[in-house]
């Protein structure tokens, strides 16, 4: 198959080119990704400014890389209408270094990326591996993460082709042989803690940074469950935010 690789990590993240080096064995590849890390970006475009795109070589990567000064929403864009110029059957973002669950997806660029694609009605997958940002961050995992890459794609590519939904990917930061299996899920409750103060200036100005995660729903089978228990989780995902639960229960408030 003919993939599009991007991310929101850059066009050097280490993840970015192990999950290159494993697709390239069995798939044609090409990579359109951010020049910087543009993590949290969510969907955000660029519309104001013109957008710069360079050829790059990657080591040990035997196919076309283009850095982009833009959003991975921008990389996808820019790889699907200005840089391929035959068909892609699916877009791959990632691997994210750190996990994507729960209410994370909302602003993650990597998941956001894949959603990118799915509107242009192509299939996608959103792969993230979870890391520890206290220790070392480890190879291997990423190494795992890119073999569960390739076999999502093997299990579900005639399915994925025929719909333009999203499957987002997490993978434990785990041996791959600890590893429990997949589990097909839906998202969990993660979400970022408040601020807190860091400092304050003498102008009044304040200094305030993100406090981290907390987990309000790490029970049941969510993806926040079943990461936390040593499995792979897939949740697809779709663009159209439409609540059809309560769509005719609201228009009876506007319906005389």
């Amino acid at each position: 198959m003919r993939l599009l690789l991007t991310n929101d990590d850059g066009i050097d993240s280490i993840a970015l080119h192990i999950l290159a080096k494993e697709l390239q064995k069995e798939h044609e590849i090409i990579i359109v990704a951010p020049s910087t890390q543009r993590s949290a970006a969510s969907h955000s475009i660029t519309i104001h400014n013109p957008l710069s795109v360079k050829e790059v070589t990657l080591s040990g990567i035997n196919s076309k890389a283009y850095s982009v000064d833009g959003t991975p929403a921008d990389c996808v864009r820019v790889g699907l209408e200005k840089i391929i110029t035959k068909p892609v059957d699916m877009v791959i973002s990632g691997t994210n270094i750190g996990a994507n669950l729960g209410r994370d997806i909302l602003y993650s660029g990597t998941v956001s990326a894949a959603v990118e694609a799915a509107i242009s009605k192509i299939p996608s997958i959103a792969m993230s591996c979870e890391v520890n940002f206290l220790s070392k961050i480890k190879e291997e995992h990423f190494i795992t993460a890119a073999k569960y890459a390739s076999k999502v794609i093997e299990i579900s590519k005639n399915n994925l082709i025929a719909n333009d939904i999203v499957l987002n990917v997490n993978v434990p930061a785990i041996k791959e042989e600890e590893i429990k299996g997949i589990k097909v899920c839906p998202m969990g409750g993660n979400l970022y803690e408040f601020f807190y103060e860091e400092k304050s200036n003498e102008d009044g100005t304040m200094k305030l940074a993100l406090s981290g995660r907390h987990n309000d729903n790490i029970q049941g089978s969510t993806d926040v469950y079943y990461l936390k228990n040593r499995y792979v989780t897939i949740t697809p995902l779709h663009y159209d935010f439409t609540n059809f639960k309560i769509l005719n229960e609201v228009n009876g408030w506007f319906t005389p």
